[in-house]
Order: C-alpha cells, then structure tokens, then sequence
C-alpha cells in the first residue's frame, strides 16, 4: 500500500499556534503523529513524504524517524535542511529527491512539496499531490487549487494527522475544499449583508423602499 504525508512539523511547537492544530503541547503532537504512523503504516508499505519532516526540533531525528514503520521516500522541502545535517537521512529514508513521479494504477501523480499550476500529466488527468501550504487558503493560489480536483493537498492538517492512502487523499481534499468554499460563500453574503445594513442606515430612503 503507498500513503502520502506532508510537513509533519516534527518538534516545532510554533507550528501549533500558526496552523490552529488541536494539541496543547508539542510533545502531544508529536506523539500522535508517530502514533497516527504506527497505526496506520506497515512494515512492507511505501510511505512518500513531501517534505518538511522535523523543523526547529530539540530532540534528534532519530527520536521522531526511528518508530515510523514503512519504505520511506522523501520529497524535500523547504525546512528540511537543517535537521539533515543533524543524521544520515539515507538511514531512514530509500530515496531523496526534490520531485517524484509514482503510478496509482493507471493515474501518474506528480510529488512535491511546493504546489504547482502546471505538471508532466496535467493534460492527461493526471495528479499533482503537494503540501508546503498547510492548511492556508488565503495565498492567491487558493482559487486555482480549490477548482481543481486534479491538485490534492498532502499536509497533515487536511489529513487527520497521519498518512493516507491515495483514495482516502481525494476524499479528504474533496471535503476541505467543499469546507473552505462554503465558509467563503458565507463570508461574501455576511458581508453584502453588512453593506446593505450601512447604506439603509446612511440612506432611509433605501430602507423605506425595501418594505
């Protein structure tokens, strides 16, 4: 089985704060994500990783790489950096590499950590599975994400913390999108609804000629 996880953050407690994610503590949330692993990933699958595994950390790699079962393959980020040169990445990881082209059946997906707007396979249905953005859906790109259903979002905070198998990826994309464009809907009327109390208040006129 192939599962795909982004950005655990391993370690870096600000990372819970800025991306509203449910743990009181660090040391909580690095505990369930290795948790979340050992649970779902066995020995014989193939775990791909896209990128920004521990940041800010002041424990080893090796405490937060070592329980996670699976054939790993790291897709590199942004954050990862650092915390390689702290071990041998190649002890815990079979292949390392900036992007990453795998088959789910007859589909080709595209891995890497940072979102992009064309991809080898794009024009042949085929996936582009990224992470780097969290859970975000204020950048610019958001709407060209949202009205895709080719682009799936491999970050823990879409995914219940924990790798997913490709499936469970569309799924869960599927429902963040659907989430975020109806909170959205909801603003834009919530605040049309606020322009039209503050011209009928400026301007009675307005307010007698809407009864």
């Amino acid at each position: 089985m192939n599962y795909y996880i982004s950005d655990p953050h391993f370690g870096h407690a600000k990372v819970i704060p800025m991306c509203n994610r449910p743990f009181e503590t660090i040391d909580a949330m690095n505990e369930c994500l290795i948790e979340n692993w050992r649970r779902i990933v066995a020995p014989d699958d193939t775990v791909y990783v896209l990128g920004d595994v521990i940041y800010r950390n002041s424990r080893s790699p090796d405490y937060y790489l070592k329980p996670l079962p699976g054939r790993k393959h790291l897709i590199l980020g942004n954050h990862d950096t650092k915390w390689m040169r702290q071990c041998d990445p190649l002890d815990f990881f079979e292949s390392i590499s900036h992007m990453k082209f795998v088959n789910e059946g007859d589909r080709q997906l595209t891995l890497c950590h940072f979102p992009m707007m064309s991809w080898p396979g794009s024009s042949r249905q085929g996936y582009m599975i990224f992470g780097h953005i969290h859970n975000n859906t204020d950048g610019a790109y958001w709407p060209l994400i949202a009205c895709s259903s080719l682009m799936l979002n491999a970050c823990v905070e879409v995914n219940g913390y924990c790798p997913v198998s490709f499936e469970q990826l569309k799924v869960n994309n599927t429902m963040h999108k659907a989430q975020e464009l109806q909170k959205h809907f909801q603003a834009v009327k919530d605040n049309e609804n606020g322009i039209l109390c503050q011209i009928t208040k400026k301007h009675p006129v307005c307010r007698s000629s809407r009864i």
